[in-house]
């Protein structure tokens, strides 16, 4: 399904800004767009950056002005940085969310200025709400090319996280009786071993060596498993005093 998403320039002056925007729409999946009174005028250099994107140059909407290009639109963001009264400031991660969501409403839009002056204050009130790339002060302007292919992405990211398969069933996890068994074992095989001698610190020596295995919560088999192996591991110790013989 071809989600209904426009991206609109407004009077575009750059060709190869054209070219490498048809490319980040396409390596994001997407392919309506339109530009506004475009003023390049040789599309050369647009076609040599559009790398297996020229068909979005050659299918690309030439509407007059803006209100013809977003007049089937349900839903409208302006790429702008000022702030304005009753208008949403909204990041572009959350656009390309917002995007995704509106889609099943009808179309929506998100546009453009100019590479030089941007959008016009009455463009501005013809957008419902506004979005900016967040940039370094020292460096407030993106190039087009760039601003297109970063929403772009967050349209495509907002897709795929939407059409994600829902994870696999949990394994059941091992009750607080399950874990304290375990943990009784542990002491009573370091004890039989001889690695227990003082009763109070070694609870605590028991309580430390324990703690990362209750902060990994064991599934129940998990539990299982270790009790099975603890308890083969004192069954097998020597006889005598229950415990091996240290090593030399």
């Amino acid at each position: 399904m071809v989600l209904p998403v426009r991206f609109v320039l407004m009077r575009p002056r750059n060709a190869e800004n054209l070219g490498a925007a048809a490319r980040a729409l396409k390596n994001c999946g997407l392919s309506d767009w339109a530009w506004v009174t475009p003023e390049a005028e040789d599309l050369g250099p647009a076609r040599r950056l559009a790398v297996h994107a020229e068909d979005l140059l050659e299918g690309v909407k030439r509407p007059d002005t803006l209100e013809a290009a977003v007049s089937d639109c349900v839903w409208v963001v302006g790429t702008s940085s000022r702030k304005v009264e009753g208008k949403r400031r909204l990041s572009p991660r959350a656009v390309g969310e917002e995007l995704v969501a509106r889609a099943a409403q009808g179309p929506v839009a998100l546009v453009f200025g100019d590479e030089r002056s941007g959008l016009t204050n009455a463009e501005v009130e013809r957008c419902h709400d506004l979005s900016a790339v967040p940039t370094a002060p020292e460096q407030p302007s993106i190039n087009l090319a760039q601003a297109v292919l970063l929403y772009a992405y967050e349209v495509r990211m907002a897709v795929l996280a939407g059409s994600a398969p829902p994870p696999g069933p949990l394994p059941l996890a091992a009750t607080d009786a399950e874990l304290a068994r375990v943990e009784a074992t542990l002491e009573t095989l370091l004890a039989s071993g001889g690695f227990l001698v003082d009763e109070q610190p070694g609870r605590t020596a028991v309580r430390d060596l324990f703690a990362p295995l209750r902060r990994s919560r064991l599934t129940r088999n998990e539990a299982r498993l270790w009790l099975a192996a603890l308890h083969t591991v004192r069954k097998n110790f020597p006889s005598g005093d229950g415990a091996p013989e240290a090593d030399d």
